[in-house]
């Protein structure tokens, strides 16, 4: 057939091909579409046979209506991740997925949910000193910190230690170093929000 898509479809191909975590020669191998041609379709350089845009799905693992839907209108997001409409989480008290930080025990909001654009986590703090927490953590991106109940410390290799009341809240790069401690003897909870799809 002769039907070819729009230049446009080469970014859309390139977004879903870096949320999947592929390589062009990754993608080329899965699809069967020379990774010459691949790349010269990501730049827009080249038009798509039909033929071809069925194999870069089939490597994609999408079907073609998300492909020309995310062309169309532009729905691919952060990191390339594809933007689900109408999607939501309901996590009720004391529920959720557990996720051990070294903060402390905490609950994930939206477990269920794949290809998140951040993932949000309850924790109740309950590590007293960096060395409690077991010295800093290193995460990809950045973080949300936001004190619920009790007093926290937040240490950095980059900052002075920052105290955090109840309401109190910090956004931080999570890729230096950094450490969430309670301050005193009573509970501290803390929500913290990660940057990207936190896997438990």
């Amino acid at each position: 057939m002769s039907s070819r898509l729009s230049a446009k479809a080469g970014l859309a191909i390139r977004k879903l091909r870096l949320a999947g975590g592929w390589t062009l020669a990754q993608l080329s191998e899965r699809s069967g579409v020379p990774l010459s041609t691949l790349s010269k379709v990501e730049l827009g350089q080249t038009s798509l046979s039909y033929e071809n845009l069925l194999r870069i799905c089939k490597g994609l693992e999408i079907d073609m209506a998300r492909l020309i839907g995310a062309e169309a209108d532009g729905t691919v997001g952060v990191a390339g991740a594809p933007v689900a409409v109408g999607r939501r989480s309901v996590v009720r008290a004391g529920q959720g997925e557990r996720m051990d930080l070294s903060a402390g025990p905490g609950r994930v909001a939206g477990g269920e949910l794949i290809r998140k654009a951040f993932t949000p986590v309850m924790v109740e703090v309950d590590a007293a000193s960096v060395e409690e927490h077991g010295g800093f953590s290193r995460d990809e991106g950045e973080a949300y910190v936001m004190a619920l109940s009790g007093d926290l410390v937040l240490h950095s290799e980059l900052y002075a230690p920052l105290h955090l009341s109840e309401g109190d809240a910090v956004y931080f790069d999570a890729r230096a170093g950094y450490a969430l401690v309670r301050k005193g003897d009573g509970p501290s909870r803390a929500l913290i929000v990660f940057a990207g799809d936190r896997q438990i």
